[in-house]
């Protein structure tokens, strides 16, 4: 299969910009000035959420002389990471997590301490404890709590305590890179969707393709610590039509059963039927399905026992709203080695941008 046409240099500078629920005003910043002339308004609600809506074109608005409908797709900006707590008399810091980590993958990582005065500061995080050398056979058992890790920055209590302030924004540090047909990076989750969003709207605006809705993408913050901001984000829209467009898990790998994988790479889009906070529109899924089928694109249906993703809260906002998820299988989730595959996320962008001109 020949290798797709994707904005790799987008979802690189995406997923290395650090933002965790919070803080995610340097990737809002990147994704304003990335989208400017494909949107007509802009708005940045009192949480952080960055709203741009691309009103209906060319299609004479709403069915029958109306308003246009409101078709909403959320994208959440933030990654997992940490908040500083603490800086102990020897200068090692202390961190509270902003989502869900399994520690056994925090071991000897590399991380960047943002500060407020002295810039980003890369430092080192593991977890306290007899190295392997002196360790006992019972040490090496052990999983660790977070609070049991620490993060040096290799200087003098004195200059730590001068440049690191509690609450300052700490992510973990791991390139971009292209391996065989996949991407890998740290922050996948989400910025895969910032950029999914992104680039469906850019194939409309470039080809200048007629749409009869109104296109809002809501770039939400703190989807990591409870659908946070797409429930603010929702409540301004007031979406007829929501679309959370995530991550969701691709356990293809060893060790996994088959009918636990979710999803598979190589097998398209995801169709998110449900997981612990969204049981999607039947009918959306069908839609979504029937112009996949049609265009030609691969799609996959999916079922995540737990999590949440921001369809839900576009669900239950207001008076309600139909909504479903379409998403794109990764391996490794809440990693510095989240996976995807470049078919997979060209069919994603594909199957968004045919489908947004159906909604009448």
């Amino acid at each position: 299969m020949p290798e797709p046409k994707l904005n790799a240099d987008l979802l690189k500078r995406l997923c290395e910009t650090p933002g965790i629920p919070g803080r995610e005003e340097r990737v809002a910043s990147l994704i304003r000035k990335e989208v400017e002339g494909m949107f007509d308004e802009f708005t940045t609600d009192p949480m952080g959420s960055l709203i741009c809506k691309r009103s209906a074109r060319g299609s004479g608005g709403g069915t029958g002389g109306g308003q246009p409908k409101r078709v909403m797709i959320a994208a959440h900006m933030d990654e997992i990471g940490f908040y500083v707590k603490y800086i102990d008399d020897k200068g090692f810091i202390r961190v509270n997590p902003a989502g869900g980590f399994d520690t056994r993958n925090l071991f000897s990582r590399r991380v960047m301490v943002c500060t407020k005065s002295h810039g980003d500061i890369l430092g080192v995080m593991n977890p306290g404890g007899r190295p392997v050398h002196i360790a006992t056979e019972e040490d090496k058992k052990k999983v660790p709590d977070i609070k049991e890790f620490f993060i040096d920055i290799g200087r003098t209590a004195e200059e730590v305590k001068s440049m690191v302030r509690v609450g300052d924004m700490v992510v973990l540090h791991e390139p971009f890179i292209e391996v065989g047909n996949k991407f890998v990076s740290k922050a996948i989750d989400n910025r895969f969707a910032c950029w999914l969003a992104i680039e469906a709207v850019r194939a409309l605006h470039d080809s200048k393709t007629p749409h009869a809705c109104d296109i809002y993408a809501a770039f939400t913050v703190q989807e990591e610590v409870g659908l946070r901001g797409a429930k603010t984000a929702s409540a301004f829209v007031k979406p007829d039509i929501g679309i959370g467009l995530d991550v969701s898990l691709a356990c293809d790998t060893p060790g996994v059963p088959e009918d636990e994988a979710v999803n598979f790479h190589g097998k398209g889009a995801g169709l998110h039927v449900m997981d612990g906070s969204i049981i999607s529109d039947y009918t959306l899924i069908n839609e979504l399905e029937e112009v996949a089928n049609s265009k030609g694109i691969k799609a996959q249906r999916s079922i995540l026992a737990r999590g949440g993703q921001d369809g839900g809260a576009m669900q239950q906002t207001l008076t309600g709203s139909r909504a479903a998820g379409l998403v794109c299988g990764t391996r490794y989730i809440h990693t510095v080695t989240e996976m995807i595959d470049k078919n997979d996320l060209a069919a994603a962008r594909d199957l968004l941008a045919a489908w947004l001109p159906t909604v009448k």
